[in-house]
């Protein structure tokens, strides 16, 4: 027999009957204005779970777009928070399928196998029996991608960034999955104050903050594990729609005493970024090319470049560098270019040649360091000016762990790769010490002083397994 979580909210957070469940869903979808249409789905997206006649039109947003993906999007992956049942971690069920009143939806229990091995994941149907924060989003996707997609549902309750992020990336995928975190913003301020309050939670999650709180998100721990995945694979974000229970179309006397607040936010692959299943071919390429490269200058390598996995990225003009770090960790040169002037592979060749042998800061690399090298390559996304009038208006405007930042004052010019943020995390440090490798003082600042941020998609190979 096949073992079946039945809708525990239908009736109360949106209807039970399905005709008018269909008609409802129909209203909302047709209230989301028509969106841009693009060339790949969104990897991500953030969506309420309030009762429908409060949020539906916010989730509407997000959803409304996915339609046109049905039969692409194959795999959901559901993350909300837990709200009635303490959960240590990541709580997985053990049915086959979860029901609403538009019908079933298979579980991925091969993708939720893969997941055992995990510590933060544990297995708990009693933690999803009474959860609206997933249930309310399955008639969504029901009706926008139809019967042909299996789901991953996880209840999340105390789990760190990191860890929410460990399974995301297991779960990751490429076009085919889609992600989708359940969250409201702000509950029961007034409306004025859940508005300014709703506004700021936002620009933080538009700039990848994993230290969001409860009283700004109730979906905070999910939330905060995926923008540090989202972070990591280059996802932009996009705004879709801010509002609140008052602003809900419908209500005869909304209460502006004690509202929630709603948003929906969709995350795309950024310009230039590498379909996620080509990710790792690229990565070889280039990895691979830096290191057949410096070890044929040592006179440690066959004449014959060594057969790579082939990428039109390498054809097409990019901007990378490369970083070497000696067997003890330490850095050992690093030289690239911030403008794409060359193919992208020319450019990493030659980049590895110049970090191997003329980064001035180093003697030239010697055939007895080849053994504990490690080569990592960076590829550069466009950079763009941040328009700022002070010092405190940068360090407030960058992104720790996302941004390069270049910055130039006159004849002055210097950059650090987002890498660096590793090192020095914090953003005064961080920009002190940028100001030092350009040849001014750390306490510098001017008004024609110019900051730009860029970010990079960043290949190492003790993360490829070569070499």
């Amino acid at each position: 027999m096949t073992a079946v979580r039945p809708a525990a909210v239908a009736g109360t957070f949106y209807p039970a009957d399905p005709s008018v469940l269909r008609q409802a869903l129909a209203g909302h979808l047709a209230s989301a204005p028509a969106a841009a249409a693009g060339d790949r789905p969104p990897k991500l997206i953030v969506v309420p779970h309030a009762g429908y006649v409060y949020s539906g039109d916010v989730a509407a947003l997000a959803y409304a777009p996915l339609a046109r993906w049905r039969g692409r999007i194959t795999r959901v992956v559901l993350l909300g928070p837990v709200h009635r049942v303490p959960v240590r971690g990541l709580a997985a069920p053990t049915v086959d399928a979860f029901e609403t009143p538009l019908g079933r939806v298979p579980l991925d229990r091969a993708a939720l196998t893969a997941l055992d091995d995990l510590r933060q994941v544990v297995r708990s149907d009693l933690a999803h029996a009474h959860e609206h924060s997933l249930e309310v989003q399955l008639p969504f996707l029901q009706t926008v991608l139809g019967d042909g997609f299996t789901l991953v549902p996880l209840a999340v309750g105390d789990a760190s960034p990191a860890q929410v992020a460990e399974v995301l990336e297991r779960l990751w995928g490429g076009d085919e999955t889609l992600v989708v975190i359940s969250s409201d913003f702000s509950h029961y301020l007034s409306y004025d104050a859940a508005k300014a309050r709703d506004a700021a939670t936002v620009q933080r999650v538009l700039q990848f903050a994993t230290d969001l709180e409860a009283h700004e998100a109730c979906g905070a721990v999910p939330l905060n594990g995926a923008l540090h995945a989202a972070r990591r694979h280059g996802l932009v974000p996009r705004l879709l729609g801010l509002r609140n229970s008052a602003d809900a179309t419908g209500l005869v006397r909304p209460d502006r005493s004690r509202v929630v607040g709603y948003g929906a936010i969709a995350f795309d692959r950024g310009p230039g970024t590498v379909p996620e299943g080509d990710e790792a071919a690229l990565g070889r390429s280039l990895v691979g090319s830096a290191r057949h490269t410096i070890a044929s200058a040592l006179g440690l390598a066959p004449a014959a470049a060594p057969k790579l996995p082939d990428h039109p990225a390498l054809r097409a003009p990019g901007a990378s560098f490369v970083t070497l770090h000696g067997a003890d960790g330490q850095l050992r040169g690093c030289v690239g270019r911030l403008e794409a002037v060359r193919a992208l592979g020319e450019d990493v060749r030659a980049n590895a040649l110049a970090a191997a042998f003329d980064d001035r800061r180093f003697a030239p690399l010697r055939a007895v360091e080849w053994a504990g090298l490690q080569v990592e390559v960076s590829v550069l996304g466009r950079s763009e000016p941040i328009a700022v009038r002070s010092e405190a208006e940068a360090l407030a405007a960058l992104r720790p762990g996302v941004d390069g930042v270049i910055l130039e004052w006159r004849s002055a010019r210097a950059t650090f790769l987002p890498q660096v943020w590793q090192q020095l995390p914090d953003a005064g440090a961080f920009i002190g010490a940028l100001k030092r490798k350009a040849g001014l003082a750390a306490d510098f600042w001017a008004a024609d002083l110019r900051l730009s941020r860029y970010r990079v998609r960043s290949y190492a190979d003790h993360d490829l397994a070569l070499g």
